[in-house]
């Protein structure tokens, strides 16, 4: 039996993490990570597939967003339903490792191969919301829409908090983000253009 070692996946993470930081993603291997935390290869591996899932293994995100999704109260529209999950898992997921999060953004920014990794997270996000609200009711067209936005909107307002100076929590830059995306496409019933769209035609 195996040597029990407390937090040994903590560990691995907070030391890949530095290291990735230290001399970047592609110049690290799996033998610095497991001596900057006093591990094994072997504990690494039992723990990790590669260097890749120390940044996205225990990543929540879209089965918690679907928990809150399935929880949400009836009677909510469909923007209102992603909105107030995606507020959740603001508070749940990212409050409070500001710093961490950005370490992560900078590091994904700069590797084509977590780029492909991220960009998969996002379309596995859609993959949840969409048939959760096709669940809840919403045509699959107004769902695809809304899902594909919601995470567009979910990033920006992670960039968003992260390149900001002040200390406001994500939640408040997702609900300016909602705000704004409302306004732009609010869309009067008559099918003629929401006053912001109005604003924005007259400009040209």
């Amino acid at each position: 039996m195996g040597r029990w070692e407390p937090d040994a996946r903590g560990r691995l993470e907070r030391a890949a993490l530095e290291l990735f930081v230290e001399q970047g993603f592609s110049a690290t291997t799996v033998p610095q990570i497991t001596a900057r935390a006093g591990l094994t290869t072997r504990t690494f591996f039992r723990h990790f597939a590669d260097k890749r899932e120390v940044l996205y293994a225990g990543d929540e995100v879209a089965a918690r967003a679907r928990r809150l999704l399935e929880e949400a109260p009836p009677g909510l529209d469909a923007v209102a339903v992603v909105e107030q999950g995606l507020q959740r898992v603001a508070a749940e997921r990212f409050d409070g490792r500001r710093d961490e999060v950005r370490q992560r953004r900078d590091l994904v920014r700069a590797e084509a191969t977590l780029r492909e990794r991220d960009a998969q997270k996002r379309a596995d996000l859609v993959g949840v919301i969409r048939p959760a609200l096709e669940a809840r009711g919403t045509d699959a067209v107004e769902a695809a829409l809304v899902a594909e936005l919601a995470v567009v909107v979910l990033h920006v307002a992670l960039d968003a908090w992260l390149d900001a100076p002040d200390e406001r929590p994500l939640g408040a830059y997702m609900t300016d983000c909602f705000r704004r995306l409302r306004g732009v496409l609010d869309d009067p019933a008559d099918g003629s253009a929401g006053p912001r769209v109005q604003e924005q035609a007259a400009r040209f």
